[in-house]
C-alpha cells in the first residue's frame, strides 16, 4: 500500500470551537475510525464519546454525556475508544473514573465495569477479542483475554527498577499500525 497525503488538512469532527455543542469538542484526546469511516471522538472535557458518521456536520453522543461522575451512565475524563465488533460495543479508558467500560454501540444508555481499578493510558484489541491494556501507575501493559478479571503482565511489571536486573517501562504508550503490529513506547528505567 502507497499513503498519500493531503497537503492541507479536512475537518471531519468539530471545527465550530471548543465546546460543548453536539457540533463542538473539548480537549478531544482519543479516536477510532470504523471500516465504514465512521469516527468516534474521546471528547474528554465533555466527558462523552461521539460519533461522527462521515460528511456529517454534527456529532451523536453515543456513551456519556451525562455530565461529569462515576455511575454507569456517566463517563469522567473519557481519554480513549476503540470498538469491539464482535460484541457490537465501544470499549473506553474511562480514565478518572479508574475503570475500562463497554458500552453497547446501538442505544446504549449505560455502560459496564470490565476492568477496575487501573489508569488506562494505551488500549487495542487483537483478532481473538483479547484487550491490551497500558496502566500507567503501573508502567505495565496487560493481555485479558475475554471473560478475564486480572490479564496477563505481557510488558513492563518488574518492579521498581530500584533493584539489580529489575527493570521497568516508564510512561508507556501502546500503537497500533496499519498492519495491526502494536508497538510500545516507552523509557526503560532501572540497571
Amino acid at each position: 500500500m502507497n499513503a498519500r497525503w493531503k497537503q492541507n488538512g479536512l475537518t471531519v469532527a468539530g471545527g465550530k470551537g471548543q465546546g460543548n455543542g453536539i457540533n463542538q469538542l473539548l480537549d478531544s484526546c482519543g479516536l477510532y475510525v470504523d471500516d465504514d469511516q465512521t469516527i468516534y471522538v474521546a471528547d474528554q472535557s465533555n466527558h462523552r464519546i461521539v460519533e461522527w458518521k462521515r460528511g456529517a456536520t454534527s456529532g451523536q453522543v453515543v456513551a456519556g454525556g451525562n455530565g461529569q461522575g462515576s455511575g454507569d451512565h456517566q463517563l469522567n475524563y473519557p481519554a480513549i475508544v476503540i470498538i469491539d465488533k464482535e460484541r457490537d460495543s465501544l470499549i473506553i479508558s474511562d480514565r478518572s473514573n479508574k475503570r475500562v467500560v463497554r458500552w453497547p454501540r446501538r442505544n446504549g444508555t449505560s455502560g459496564e465495569t470490565i476492568i477496575s481499578n487501573i489508569v488506562c493510558w494505551g488500549l487495542t484489541m487483537d483478532e481473538n477479542g483479547s484487550l491490551y491494556v497500558v496502566d500507567r501507575i503501573e508502567d505495565e501493559v496487560r493481555r485479558y483475554r475475554r471473560g478475564e478479571s486480572q490479564g496477563t503482565v505481557v510488558a513492563g511489571g518488574n518492579g521498581s527498577g530500584n533493584r539489580k536486573g529489575e527493570k521497568r517501562l516508564l510512561d508507556p504508550r501502546l500503537l497500533v499500525d496499519l498492519d495491526s503490529s502494536w508497538w510500545i513506547l516507552a523509557t526503560l528505567f532501572g540497571s
